[in-house]
């Protein structure tokens, strides 16, 4: 190892006892949902800020000059300087996409955002699982809508910086939109975010929408598939780029059910697949006290716990979709060889998002730069 490697693996450690530290003594006694806010706005305040960029790419990302700073791998049409991107769910109004991918991630996915703001689910909605370094969450697509979206990464766009980000734009229905009208949500919101989206994700896999996961269903699932392509053949004609059209699935269906989707996807033309959401499951190897479990009632689980199936359901569709269909695979990673072996797997990249909370603001840095050292990119 180099000197620059040894000093970059020391700095890596000391940062992350330093968060450790700090989200055991302090981070764990605020509320999840409170926690996100205010470190939602940190980011927002350091992105405004004279030199803010330069500064969280200092401290967390991987700025030093020796290296390459070219990305090396291309997917979806877009060069990532890392395969681990943040999955949708985090920065849902796209307040702060630039300073997320300042961290270190090669790829951010903004929202999951529906064609008309919506409030969500009442508090409280989001819980830690702390020994299992999980999440269980039942947000409910709280959002300030498609339009609003659509101005702020407008606003991120208009800058060079901006233009080279690989955002991801993840859209979902409404609440109170009925299942038959579903194609209609994602087309208004498709055809609103295509000109700012480096690709579109259709959320069908929630599990905190209620009737959202039917759409999975190949009869159900096809209009909403063939609505937003439509909207993204007709901004990729007015943009003259490609504007990819993935759908993200849940982990909670069976095999057979993956194999259709994957069936319907390659039917229709979509770029990808995104696999997999939240999991409604809650595995009896659960470390965190049953009762604090099960009082905390339905949501989505995400966190190491997911890790398993959403492997086995990675090297599934990799087996049925064609290799020029992308697969990002999402749920249970936390480790640079959790991303190796996705990567290894089939995966074209990989995302995570329960253990940014965990592993704090270097985590996404960290990944890369151990990836970088074992020569994947």
């Amino acid at each position: 190892m180099t000197a620059y490697g040894r000093a970059v693996t020391t700095a890596d450690s000391s940062s992350s006892t330093a968060y450790e530290a700090l989200f055991q003594h302090v981070l764990r006694r605020i509320d999840p949902e409170r926690a996100h806010h205010l470190t939602i706005d940190a980011l927002r305040l350091a992105q405004s800020l004279p030199g803010g960029h330069a500064l969280l790419r200092t401290l967390f990302g991987t700025p030093h000059p020796a290296r390459d700073p070219r990305p090396t791998r291309t997917v979806l049409g877009a060069e990532h300087a890392s395969p681990l991107g943040l999955a949708a769910g985090f920065d849902k109004d796209g307040v702060v996409p630039l300073a997320l991918l300042d961290l270190g991630f090669g790829h951010v996915e903004v929202g999951t955002v529906t064609a008309r703001p919506q409030p969500g689910n009442p508090r409280k909605r989001s819980f830690r699982l702390i020994p299992d370094r999980a999440l269980i969450n039942r947000m409910g697509f709280n959002n300030e809508g498609a339009r609003a979206l659509a101005k702020s990464l407008a606003r991120a766009r208009r800058t060079e910086r901006g233009q080279r980000a690989v955002i991801g734009v993840n859209i979902g229905k409404n609440k109170a939109t009925a299942l038959d009208d579903a194609a209609d949500d994602y087309r208004s919101s498709a055809r609103l975010l295509a000109p700012y989206a480096s690709y579109l994700a259709i959320n069908v896999s929630s599990p905190n929408t209620p009737g959202l996961r039917d759409l999975q269903s190949v009869d159900a699932l096809r209009p909403v598939l063939a609505a937003v392509l439509e909207e993204a053949h007709s901004a990729e004609r007015r943009l003259r780029r490609d504007v990819p059209v993935l759908v993200k699935i849940a982990p909670d269906l069976h095999d057979e059910d993956v194999v259709a989707v994957a069936r319907l996807a390659t039917d229709v033309g979509l770029a990808g697949v995104i696999a997999t959401n939240t999991t409604i499951d809650r595995p009896a190897d659960l470390r965190s006290d049953r009762g604090l479990v099960e009082s905390i009632g339905a949501g989505g689980l995400s966190g190491p716990v997911l890790a398993r199936r959403s492997l086995e359901v990675l090297r599934l569709l990799r087996r049925e979709l064609p290799a020029e269909t992308v697969v990002i695979s999402c749920g249970g990673v936390t480790t640079a060889a959790d991303v190796a072996e996705r990567l290894e797997s089939g995966a074209d990249l990989v995302q995570g998002y329960t253990a940014l909370i965990y592993e704090g603001p270097g985590w996404p840095g960290r990944i890369a730069r151990e990836l970088a050292s074992r020569g994947i990119v």
